[in-house]
C-alpha cells in the first residue's frame, strides 16, 4: 500500500502531503495511506485528553512539544510571508503549558432531568460532556461537576414558573458559561437563565459558598445580575488590581500574558508616552506605565474603560483613560503625533481604519498584538507602505493544542 509522509501541519489543523492530501490528526512525519489510515512517526503522540477527536477545543493533541512550536511559529511566519513583510527576526514560539488557561466559555444543556456542560463537537452542535480537560486550570474543571447540580435546579424552577405562569413547562433547558479565574477565585456566569423565589436564590448562595466562588452572576437576558461577591473582583494587571467586570476580556494565560507584556515593555520601555488603543483593562498600559512613560488608554467597552480608570486613579499611575470607539471614530493622525509610539490589541478582525490613520502620523514606532494573524499581516501590509520596518515578530500560543494563535511585532518607521 502506498504510503505519503505528512511534511506540515495546515491553518485548521490537518496534515499535509506534498501532493495537497490532507489528514485529520496526523502529525508531521506521519505516513498516510492510501485508504486514508495513518502510521504514526516520531512526532505523534497519545493525546492527553479522552475528548480529543470528539471536543472541538482542541485540534492538536497528537502533536509533540516540537512539531506544535513549530505549527505556532509557522502560522506566523506564513502570515508574514505571504504579504511580503520583510520580518528582521521572528522569535521562538512561547508555549503556554497544560493546565494554564484560566477562562473559558462553555455551553450548558439539558433533557429530561440531565446537564451536560462542556465544549461542542468539531462542525457540530451536539455538545461534548467535559469529564476532564487538561487545557484549563483546575480550578476552573473543579467547578464544573457541581454546577451540573445547581444548573439541573435551577432547570427544574423556571419549568414551574413558566407552568405557574400558564405556560407548558418545557424540560430543555440551554445557557452559556463563562468561568474566569480571578485574583479572588472563580468567577462564574451563567447566561441564558432566569432564577426567581427564594428557594433558587437560597441554592446558588449555597453553591457559591460550598464552591467558593469569587462571584456568581445570572443574566437572564438582560444583563448580568450579581447573586455573589462577597468582595470586588479584581485581577492583577502588572502589580495593579483593577476591577474586573463580568464577561471582560482577558488574556487566555498568566503566562502568555506574561509574553507579551515583556515584548511590549521591551520595544516601549524608553518612550515618554505611548497610546494604548483598544486598551481593554489595561493589560499593557499598567505594563508601560510609570516614571518615564504616560500611557493613554483608548477604549470602546464603557465597563472595561472605567475599571482601568479607576485602577489607575487608586493606584496613582500616569494612564489617561479614554473611552472612544476606535472602529467609528478612530484616532486621527494629528492626534497621534503626540505620541512617541502606539500599541495596539484589537479584536479578531484587526483595525484597519485605526491603521490607516497611524500609517498617516508622524508616530515612529507601533507594536501591534494580535490574536489573528491573518487579520494583522492585512494591517501590517499598510504600515509597511507607509515606511514602517517589521523589526520583529513573537508567536505566543496561550490556546494549547489549538490552531487559534497569537503574536507581538514591532514596527519602526524607516529613515
Amino acid at each position: 500500500m502506498e504510503k505519503e509522509p505528512i511534511i506540515r501541519i495546515a491553518a485548521k489543523g490537518d496534515g499535509v502531503t506534498a501532493s495537497g492530501r490532507f489528514a485529520w490528526g496526523a502529525a508531521p512525519g506521519d505516513l498516510l495511506l492510501t485508504d486514508g489510515t495513518i502510521e504514526p512517526g516520531p512526532h505523534h503522540v497519545t493525546p492527553p485528553c479522552r475528548h480529543f477527536g470528539r471536543c472541538g477545543g482542541c485540534q492538536l493533541q497528537q502533536l509533540d512539544e516540537e512539531s506544535l512550536a513549530q505549527f505556532v511559529e509557522a502560522r506566523v511566519s506564513n502570515a508574514s510571508s505571504a504579504h511580503e513583510l520583510g520580518a528582521q527576526h521572528i522569535a521562538p514560539p512561547h508555549l503556554s503549558p497544560p493546565g494554564s488557561r484560566r477562562r473559558a466559555s462553555l455551553r450548558a444543556e439539558s433533557s429530561q432531568g440531565r446537564v451536560v456542560i462542556g465544549f461542542r463537537e468539531a462542525a457540530s452542535h451536539r455538545l461534548v460532556e467535559l469529564a476532564e480537560c487538561p487545557v484549563l486550570r483546575p480550578e476552573l474543571v473543579a467547578v464544573i461537576g457541581p454546577l451540573r447540580k445547581l444548573l439541573i435546579t435551577l432547570g427544574q424552577g423556571q419549568g414551574q414558573g413558566k407552568a405557574k405562569k400558564g405556560k407548558h413547562a418545557h424540560a430543555r433547558m440551554a445557557a452559556d458559561i463563562e468561568l474566569t479565574l480571578t485574583d479572588q477565585g472563580v468567577d462564574l456566569g451563567i447566561k441564558g437563565l432566569s432564577a426567581e423565589g427564594l428557594a433558587l436564590t437560597e441554592a446558588m448562595l449555597d453553591f457559591s459558598r460550598q464552591n467558593a466562588l469569587a462571584r456568581l452572576t445570572l443574566d437572564g437576558g438582560y444583563g448580568p445580575d450579581t447573586v455573589w461577591e462577597p468582595e470586588p473582583v479584581t485581577i492583577t494587571l502588572s502589580g495593579v488590581a483593577v476591577p474586573f467586570p463580568p464577561g471582560s476580556f482577558l488574556q487566555a494565560t498568566e503566562d502568555g500574558e506574561a509574553a507579551l507584556v515583556a515584548a511590549a515593555r521591551e520595544w516601549l520601555g524608553d518612550c515618554a508616552t505611548v497610546a494604548d488603543l483598544f486598551s481593554g483593562l489595561g493589560t499593557f498600559a499598567f505594563a508601560l506605565a510609570g516614571p518615564g512613560t504616560k500611557v493613554l488608554a483608548a477604549e470602546a467597552a464603557r465597563d472595561a474603560h472605567l475599571a482601568c480608570k479607576a485602577a489607575a486613579g487608586i493606584n496613582g499611575r500616569p494612564v489617561h483613560a479614554l473611552h472612544r470607539d476606535l472602529f467609528r471614530n478612530p484616532l486621527l493622525a494629528e492626534e497621534l503625533n503626540r505620541f512617541a509610539a502606539v500599541l495596539l490589541d484589537p479584536p479578531r478582525a484587526g483595525a484597519r481604519e485605526q491603521v490607516e490613520r497611524i500609517a498617516e502620523s508622524t508616530v515612529a514606532r507601533v507594536v501591534y498584538i494580535s490574536c489573528n494573524p491573518s487579520s494583522w499581516a492585512r494591517d501590517a501590509a499598510l504600515l509597511v507602505e507607509a515606511g514602517f520596518e517589521l523589526k520583529e515578530l513573537r508567536p505566543v500560543g496561550q490556546f494549547r493544542w489549538s490552531t487559534h494563535v497569537e503574536l507581538a511585532s514591532l514596527f519602526v518607521r524607516g529613515d
